[in-house]
């Protein structure tokens, strides 16, 4: 599927920890280097601790801040771009779908044309309840890129799915692993300070591997204004990656 290179883009994520923490600096490198008008938004709503050193990427001064402040203030002046985060968890339906909304552009001085940007929706959350949110805002929108990365210690999936003039050109992650939707887990806002403290288990290299794959797809759609792949699975035992490309997913549907 083609994309266009021209036109305005718009980054929202859900996530700034294991792996939107990582995702964040090489994403800002990207846009920095984009000839349009971009906007990246990170969303999150905790808070940086002592045990979130071992794995993401916050460093010993970052403690007790919030991680979406950290990550836009620090990568946004380092490269120049708009300073935009939400400091809370996203965890309404008509606050997502405000989020997502498409903006109208005008690119040129005096000029009534106005341009829609692209928007691409990036899924870096630990919980399904938040991904079954996302999964509602997808289906609900006219023309959306929903790319959602999960994982535990060693192994993880990514899957990009496509909304395009009101079509599912490509299934999101609900309609890749339908038993996600059926999921009763809570939002990070309901959980207690017991409930919180005691999470799947992740590793450093998972959350590295997971960012990377998201930055890929990412960089294809808005470099090269392509992306074959729609899915991929990897684990960090045995460094390997495997990948669902756009016509093995046509030929499985």
């Amino acid at each position: 599927m083609k994309y266009p290179m021209d036109i305005p883009v718009k980054i929202v994520q859900l996530g700034a920890g294991g792996t939107g923490g990582h995702i964040a600096p090489h994403l800002y490198r990207l846009l920095y280097t984009l000839d349009r008008p971009t906007r990246y938004i990170i969303c999150d709503g905790d808070v940086v601790e002592e045990k979130n050193l071992l794995r993401q990427n916050f460093s010993p001064a970052d403690r007790g801040e919030n991680k979406a402040k950290v990550l836009a203030e620090r990568y946004s002046t380092v490269f120049g771009l708009e300073t935009e985060y939400v400091p809370s968890f996203i965890e309404k339906l008509d606050l997502l779908l405000e989020l997502i909304q498409p903006n109208a552009w005008e690119l040129e001085e005096r000029s009534r044309k106005q341009t829609m940007e692209m928007v691409i929706l990036l899924g870096a959350v630990d919980n399904n309840k938040s991904r079954q949110l996302c999964h509602q805002a997808f289906y609900q929108s006219r023309d959306l890129v929903y790319i959602d990365s999960g994982n535990g210690e060693f192994t993880g999936q990514i899957v990009c799915g496509v909304r395009r003039n009101g079509h599912t050109m490509f299934r999101p992650i609900g309609g890749v692993q339908p038993e996600m939707l059926r999921d009763t887990d809570k939002f990070p806002s309901e959980l207690s300070c017991a409930e919180a403290a005691v999470s799947d288990p992740q590793s450093m290299a998972a959350n590295i591997t997971a960012a990377i794959a998201v930055v890929n797809m990412v960089y294809n759609i808005l470099a090269h204004g392509e992306c074959l792949v729609r899915q991929t699975e990897f684990s960090t035992r045995t460094v390997k990656m495997q990948t669902v490309l756009e016509k093995q997913r046509r030929k499985a549907a």
